[in-house]
């Protein structure tokens, strides 16, 4: 594949730098740099840009155009991932641009897409993932929160687990049995809208390693849910859930980032000493770095075919599966090099520097670096556990 841009791509690229340095300004990059991952808070500085992105009209640059998306061709939506990830520039949470966005402006009815898309894409409503229960993580389709239709609404009662970011949310896009007697249990799940604020709901933090609270239980008893906030049609819930998981798992490979923290890498062997040289010149860890960076650039060119094909109208297949397999893996060993490029100057946690007021023992760069890497533990099984995918690549693509 020829990775060489045109003139036309050089140009765009220029002009997202121009833009990128008019509205994300130098004193905000070092500060989302320092942020680990899991933060979900979202800074004045970060409303301000997303503020700028609606503007432009770049905010969904993936969306449809009748929808606030743009026309960019697949090297330019390439171009402004890079751009932006080199640039630190903030996160958007995933749940509702990425993930549910598609759901609703492919499924769900003209009043869904006019009430619930415009929130999404000015990032002014919060949403979270109701999928994963206590009994039904990674064989999805067991979940047992059920839904009993009652006048104009459903009854919803059940809990799921490992729902990350419901503490903060607004909405819960959540997956619900509406049929226990259907002759497969795909076939009787239905895809409902709940609002967060409804009585009967309530979030209980789950801490993972190192006290991170990103994920939660919610429980709900006797919720009432407004049956117009049914996606689709009841029962089909299944193949929505497929759809939205196809994103989900696209996105998760994270090349972008992962070549970001690369570059990162090796400036931190670069500042590392070992016995007198620097530690990007040790044998052994060069070739650690350098083996990641080939896999890097493989899962790379995975990723352009998948836009590529995205942009002449084939939605996400198996190849999901393995940007997801392989970016979660690629993360995870380049987050391990940063801890052994960092040592000892990685234990340092942001609440404790300000507990001691004397601020990290070494380099800024180095204080979210345990924290990520304790977080980064859990991408090989969010969205469907790398398990799970292989069992998809086995199934669609070598048919056994």
């Amino acid at each position: 594949m020829d990775l060489k841009f045109a003139q036309a791509d050089l140009d765009f690229q220029q002009e997202v730098r121009a833009f990128i340095a008019k509205n994300w300004p130098e004193s905000s990059r070092e500060h989302v740099a320092r942020t680990p991952s899991h933060v979900t808070k979202q800074s004045p500085a970060a409303r301000a840009w997303y503020d700028a992105l609606l503007q432009q009209g770049w905010a969904v640059p993936n969306w449809p155009v009748e929808h606030g998306g743009t026309d960019w061709t697949p090297m330019q939506k390439y171009i402004w991932d890079r751009e932006t990830v080199n640039a630190s520039c903030p996160n958007r949470s995933p749940f509702g641009a990425t993930m549910l966005a598609p759901v609703l402006y492919t499924w769900g009815n003209a009043e869904q897409q006019a009430r619930f898309l415009p929130a999404i894409r000015e990032e002014r409503v919060q949403w979270c993932q109701g999928y994963s229960e206590p009994n039904a993580g990674s064989d999805l389709a067991n979940l047992q929160t059920r839904a009993e239709r009652d006048g104009n609404d459903y009854v919803v009662n059940g809990s799921k687990i490992w729902t990350s970011s419901a503490h903060v949310a607004d909405w819960m896009f959540c997956l619900v049995r509406t049929d226990a007697e259907a002759p497969r249990k795909q076939q009787g799940i239905s895809f409902l809208l709940i609002d967060m604020n409804s009585p009967g709901i309530e979030v209980s933090p789950i801490l993972l390693m190192g006290d991170l609270h990103s994920v939660n239980t919610v429980t709900l008893t006797d919720v009432r849910v407004p049956a117009e906030n049914l996606v689709g049609e009841e029962n089909k819930g299944w193949t929505y859930a497929k759809g939205l998981l196809s994103h989900e798992r696209t996105g998760i490979a994270l090349v972008a980032r992962s070549q970001f923290a690369l570059r990162r890498l090796r400036d931190y062997a670069n500042d590392a000493k070992q016995d007198g040289t620097e530690l990007l010149e040790d044998t052994d860890f060069k070739r650690k770095v350098d083996a990641v960076d080939i896999e890097l650039r493989a899962l790379e060119m995975l990723e352009l075919r998948t836009l590529a094909a995205a942009e002449a109208g084939n939605a996400p297949g198996p190849e999901s599966s393995l940007l997801k397999i392989r970016g979660t893996e690629i993360a995870q060993r380049i987050a391990d090099l940063h801890i052994e490029a960092l040592g000892y100057y990685a234990l340092p946690y942001p609440d404790q520097t300000l507990i001691d007021n004397e601020g990290p023992i070494g380099p800024d760069y180095a204080v979210p670096a345990l924290r990520d890497l304790f977080y980064g533990r859990a991408a090989s099984i969010f969205g469907g556990s790398n398990e799970i995918q292989k069992n998809i690549i086995a199934k669609a693509v070598l048919g056994l």
